[in-house]
């Protein structure tokens, strides 16, 4: 996951600033030097993290926070504050046009995940009540008109094509037309990258911007190239001129120095992140909630909306009717993981859960394969077993792992860490209890 590194960098750091009762200036230079190498090692601009260590610093040695009753807990907060300041400080939103259709114009390098990203942001939009219309305008990538269709077709959206013999500033003006006559609020344009920046790339995206004039331009980069990400968004900003970013790949094995410095260096926003590979998995981009991420301190408002999203409320309250009655099943536990599923990936939901770092979670395997394995062996269950688990002899474990593809064994464990579950359901939630290794689902293990 993004930021685990550094998060547990920082997190060090300020747990030995809270222990101390007073600080004093070499305390916070100490401190300081310790963020400076995080960041540097998360891959952040060096200008960037000069600046940053810079007003931190300032601020930190003030009166006001050495003097405090809480000095650690005051430094923590500025370097909070200076972390959403160096994103953005606030989510920038797509600026739909008062007289549709809205143009939005994707840009960006092969390989940055350009035309998945178009029919993530397609699926977004639809959300919205708005009708997106969707153009393969990439003549030269062999299969892109195809990918683009097959996400159209996934997301039931129109998609544009005019082949891939006509130039593409044509197939965009034409586009345009189309939208207009069949009533699409939202046009969005796949255009062509290529392995590096040339100069026939930037000339056809210029001519398109040109002949277009889209309300939006935005432009796809692969967090997972870190430093490439900033240098490649500052020359497409000199070349053709952007208006924000779409950030792929943020939930892959990456430093996410690139989240961190991009605004600072190009002066434009980071407008979406890119968390997965579904359709759905593209988040607004938040600055204090991703700040408050990188520390270690959660992002309960995105786990909020997650769930209020994809979480069925009336399946909910009959999960706690059953619940108070002690009538929680197999079925019930299967439904809850199909529920969580549609929220995205466990380990991406338990980042979003404050007081759980990547240490706190050391030894408790939270592992998506674990779930889909579970899922496996209740779906070989009978309905009479899921119901009553007990009924569960020697022979019916047998049937129950070769109709799933696991070992007895996997089902063995399952139904023991269910059963002490059911016991413990009363203690849900309580934080303390599950970092005190209390309480254990059957996924953590």
């Amino acid at each position: 996951m993004a930021f685990e590194s550094l998060t547990s960098k920082l997190q060090e750091t300020f747990k030995r600033l809270r222990s101390k009762g007073k600080l004093t200036e070499s305390d916070v230079k100490e401190a300081m030097k310790n963020v400076r190498m995080a960041l540097l090692e998360a891959d952040v601009n060096y200008k960037v993290v000069k600046d940053f260590i810079n007003k931190v610093s300032e601020r930190a040695v003030g009166q006001d926070v050495l003097e405090s009753l809480t000095p650690g807990q005051q430094v923590i907060k500025i370097v909070h504050d200076e972390l959403v300041e160096l994103m953005g400080k606030t989510n920038t939103h797509i600026n739909f046009a008062s007289k549709p259709p809205t143009i939005i114009m994707l840009v960006g390098l092969q390989g940055s995940g350009k035309t998945t990203t178009c029919g993530k942001l397609a699926a977004a939009i639809k959300k919205q009540g708005k009708r997106p219309f969707l153009v393969a305008a990439d003549i030269y990538r062999p299969a892109a008109i195809k990918q683009l269709q097959i996400l159209g077709q996934n997301l039931q959206v129109p998609v544009f094509t005019m082949g891939n013999n006509i130039d593409p500033v044509d197939i965009c003006k034409n586009s345009i037309n189309e939208a207009l006559r069949t009533g699409h609020d939202v046009v969005i344009i796949d255009t062509a990258g290529r392995l590096h920046i040339d100069d026939e790339m930037m000339e056809e995206l210029k001519n398109i911007k040109e002949i277009v004039k889209p309300h939006e331009v935005l432009l796809v980069v692969d967090a997972m190239t870190g430093q490439d990400a900033v240098n490649v968004a500052q020359n497409f900003n000199e070349q053709i001129g952007i208006d924000g970013l779409v950030l792929t790949k943020l939930d892959g094995d990456t430093r996410g120095g690139a989240a961190l410095s991009i605004r600072a260096v190009t002066g434009k926003p980071i407008k979406f992140v890119g968390m997965g590979e579904k359709l759905d998995a593209l988040e607004p981009f938040h600055p204090d909630r991703m700040a408050s991420r990188i520390l270690g301190m959660g992002d309960i408002l995105s786990l909020i909306e997650k769930a209020q999203e994809n979480y069925d409320l009336k399946k909910a309250e009959e999960l706690q009717e059953k619940l108070l009655k002690q009538q929680f099943t197999l079925e019930d536990f299967l439904d809850q993981l199909h529920q969580l599923k549609k929220m995205g990936s466990l380990s991406q939901l338990v980042d979003m859960i404050p007081g759980l770092s990547p240490k706190q979670l050391a030894g408790v395997n939270v592992n998506d394969k674990d779930i889909s394995r579970i899922e496996a062996i209740i779906n070989s269950m009978t309905r009479e077993e899921r119901k009553d688990p007990s009924i569960i002899n020697g022979s019916r474990r047998k049937r129950i792992a070769l109709g799933s593809g696991t070992s007895i064994q996997d089902v063995n464990r399952l139904l023991k860490e269910f059963s002490e579950t059911k016991k413990m359901m009363k203690q849900f939630g309580n934080m303390d209890n599950m970092k005190k290794g209390r309480f254990k689902l059957p996924f953590m293990h």
